[in-house]
């Protein structure tokens, strides 16, 4: 992204393409961390329109103690939160700046589906589409595809919120 994508609003222009975000711009988009941080790296990322988050699913992944032993399967619910992450992504670098210091709160979960599992070793590409957003609501769709097949898919919706204070 170069200086000529930035509006007066200290946002980028809708429709800028940002090839990759690393994991450390990631870490300083969301507040999420190990162990749920479900999002490696973001391609293909195109402000107000859409993101590819990518997930490299290991086996030492915290979950795969209990989910299951000796059958290691990632549970939907996590691709699902892999899936809001990478719509976090797209927000904050939609709104740029002004989102410094705010939060992206899930609202909604509609029509998820789960097509096949997912485990150690496959490669998690979540294709996330913004459908729509009014003020600080945004609504999206997202297929999550290992090798090109459909994995998990799902419309949720997310509010984008100042941070709440932590506790002392």
């Amino acid at each position: 992204m170069d200086a000529s994508a930035i509006e007066t609003t200290g946002a980028p222009a809708p429709g800028t393409v940002v090839e990759t975000i690393d994991i450390a711009r990631i870490l300083l988009a969301i507040p999420h961390r190990y162990p749920f941080l479900m999002i490696d790296r973001v391609v293909d990322l195109v402000t107000n329109q859409s993101a590819i988050g990518i997930k490299n699913v290991s086996v030492n992944e915290s979950f795969f103690q209990g989910h299951f032993p000796n059958h290691p399967v990632m549970p939907g619910v996590l691709i699902i939160e892999a899936m809001a992450q990478t719509a976090a992504i797209l927000v904050v670098e939609t709104l740029g700046p002004d989102a410094a210091g705010r939060v992206v709160y899930f609202m909604s979960v509609e029509g998820a589906k789960f097509r096949r599992p997912v485990v150690p070793g496959d490669q998690l590409r979540i294709h996330c589409t913004k459908q729509r957003n009014r003020g600080n609501v945004w609504k999206f769709t997202a297929v999550a595809r290992v090798d090109g097949t459909s994995v998990a898919e799902a419309t949720y919706a997310a509010m984008i919120m100042d941070r709440a204070q932590p506790i002392s």
